[in-house]
């Protein structure tokens, strides 16, 4: 219930049953009064009706009240039975409190160098209402002229934030009295605002500021041609603490890579470090920096904007270097091309060029100004022909109105063409007029590609004829002897000459010298035994194979195994039979191996092996 109820005011009703028969006698007739909760509260004895007894409760000294009702029956009378409960009163708060501060003077000492929207202070207006009631809002009313400071009210705590809207400084104003309202947001109950007033005294603290420019960004004027060292313009900044350091300038070379310009380290001067040049740049943006002397961290930049003022110191000239084209055929007057100078200058009042023929008796061409700074070129007579000259040179002087003037001499190159009968160009060159059999360019290319065709192809034949021919060397790796040779058809034993050549088997270098083993290398070279010759034209194969044997058996170098011969035929019916030795009939248990015992140290590991071998099998 509200805190501003009167007397009188009725708050809740309470209701109590009785079991008995309401229609014998009072049994059932039940009277209510308070136990407990006077003198705030009364009740109707016979409604039962809790109204308030006394006016202007205060929920902020006390929010809650507890009221014991009692419902006796018998109408109240002795001996009747009675019952009891308890009704809670709840106070609910209006805005009957107005806000507060809890000083009527705040002091603040802010520094000059403190940021825009940073807090500087904080002031605090309570309220003993609650919730929407006790809720306010700060602002300045007084003291702000230059509109600086600002107090923003936090939500949560209620508290008023002192801000900055713009910088201080120190050196302009020291001190600040500001007159600060906390105003309640809900209305009073009787319509009217509450609010309370605080007053705020602000002492601004020097703090060590950066030098300031006295502009932010400075622009000069120089012309292209300013001599080197001449001063261009100047800048200036101050250090505005009580201090007043001294201030040094420089210039930031991210910002003037080629190294322009020079600045006065006391002075602030610029100068001219190099040679200016409009058509390459014709502004410079650099930036400049002050420090102060006493704390170097103390930096300032300004913009400089140095704008390079145009002089006549380019002489014009013809935008291209192309030939110009003139047909054989043409007619007296006829106008070849129509050009235009150009120049890199550019003069307020813009360009006049004046054109003139270096050579002025020119037989061959003149020129027409078209008076829009552009000539045409034109033809004297009609006799141009590609047989008596093919290219001319035309020169002309050009020269503008620049003070002071400028001139300059271009070459005009001009090719005499074929041209249609309507003014085409066909042909520009003379190979038709040279060629003693009337053939073209293209004519002569074809018959050039075909003749370098037929000397490819003779060439590829005369290769391939040079490698048919070339005999059939046999290499080492390639010895019949030591390869299996297959061939399909069946000989018919010694007889047979025509599948294969007995001479394979012949190799001149063993048959006249010792022939080195393949499958080792020897440690010992021995002298070669000479063998026997059959005759100038015959092939003794029966000799070289025992002169072959002779020197394997003999030799102490070969290996102690069998060296497998394979010879590439063998022909039926042959009188020698098969030199293979997988058709022998003879085993390894039939040989015996203790001959091997006797050939020395080299062959004893090899004779232990074939008796182990032979004892196991005894066993």
């Amino acid at each position: 219930m509200l805190n501003c109820l009167l007397s009188g005011t009725s708050v809740t009703r309470v209701t109590a049953t009785d079991a008995d028969d309401p229609g014998y006698g009072n049994s059932a007739k039940l009277v209510y009064s308070i136990l407990e909760g006077q003198p705030y509260f009364s009740i109707d004895q016979y409604d039962a009706v809790i109204k308030v007894a006394l006016a202007g409760m205060d929920r902020e000294m006390r929010e809650e009240y507890l009221v014991v009702i009692q419902a006796r029956d018998m109408g109240g009378h002795m001996g009747g039975m009675s019952g009891t409960t308890t009704v809670t009163v709840t106070l609910t708060d209006i805005n009957d409190n107005p806000p507060k501060f809890t000083k009527g003077l705040y002091e603040f000492t802010i520094p000059e160098d403190l940021g825009i929207g940073k807090p500087g202070g904080k002031v605090k207006a309570n309220d003993r209402d609650i919730g929407e009631n006790a809720r306010s809002m700060y602002r300045i009313i007084g003291g702000d002229e230059r509109d600086i400071f600002e107090v923003i009210t936090d939500a949560q705590t209620q508290e008023g934030i002192l801000t900055l809207k713009k910088v201080l400084d120190f050196e302009s104003k020291k001190y600040y009295n500001l007159t600060v309202v906390a105003t309640n947001v809900q209305s009073s109950v009787t319509g009217s605002t509450f609010m309370d007033q605080a007053t705020i005294k602000i002492t601004v603290e020097d703090a060590d500021e950066p030098p300031v420019f006295s502009k932010s960004t400075y622009v000069f004027d120089v012309h292209e041609n300013t001599l080197v060292h001449s001063v261009i313009g100047m800048v200036t900044a101050q250090d505005q603490d009580a201090s007043h350091s001294l201030i040094r300038y420089s210039i930031d070379r991210h910002t003037d890579l080629e190294r322009q310009f020079n600045i006065h380290v006391d002075e602030g001067t610029i100068t001219l470090a190099k040679p200016l040049d409009r058509e390459t740049d014709t502004w410079h943006n650099i930036t400049v920096t002050a420090t102060e002397i006493r704390n170097h961290s103390q930096i300032s930049r300004a913009i400089v904007a140095i704008r390079v003022l145009d002089i006549n110191d380019n002489a014009p000239e013809f935008p291209i270097n192309e030939e110009l084209f003139l047909c054989e055929n043409g007619k007296p007057g006829q106008v070849i091309e129509t050009i235009s100078a150009v120049d890199r200058d550019n003069p307020a009042q813009g360009h006049t060029f004046h054109y003139r023929l270096d050579t002025p008796t020119n037989p061959n061409f003149t020129i027409k100004n078209n008076l829009d700074n552009s000539i045409s070129i034109l033809t004297k007579h009609d006799y141009f022909r590609r047989q008596k000259q093919e290219m001319y040179f035309l020169p002309i002087v050009v020269t503008d109105d620049g003070d002071p003037p400028m001139s300059s001499t271009n070459t005009l190159t001009i090719r005499v063409c074929g041209c249609s009968r309507d003014g085409t160009v066909q042909s520009c060159n003379v190979e038709a007029f040279v060629l003693p059999i009337g053939l073209s360019m293209g004519a002569l290319i074809a018959i050039l590609a075909c003749i370098i065709l037929l000397l490819v192809i003779v060439v590829l034949f005369v290769t391939l004829r040079r490698h048919k021919n070339e005999p059939l060397i046999i290499k080492d790796d390639e010895d019949v002897r030591e390869n299996i040779i297959r061939y399909d058809d069946e000989g018919g034993g010694e007889e047979d000459t025509e599948a294969f050549d007995i001479a394979t088997l012949q190799n001149p270098d063993g048959i006249n010298g010792f022939l080195p083993r393949k499958d080792i290398k020897p440690d010992l070279q021995f002298m070669p035994r000479q063998g026997h010759h059959s005759g100038p034209n015959g092939v003794d194969v029966d000799e070289f194979i025992n002169v072959r044997l002779h020197e394997a058996d003999n030799d102490p170098t070969a290996p102690p195994y069998d060296s497998i011969q394979i010879y590439g035929y063998e022909g039926r019916g042959s009188i020698a039979g098969s030199l293979s030795s997988l058709e022998t009939a003879s085993s390894d248990s039939d040989q015996n191996y203790d001959y091997l015992r006797d050939w020395g140290p080299h062959f004893r590991r090899l004779g232990e092996l074939y008796s182990v071998g032979e004892s196991d099998k005894e066993t």
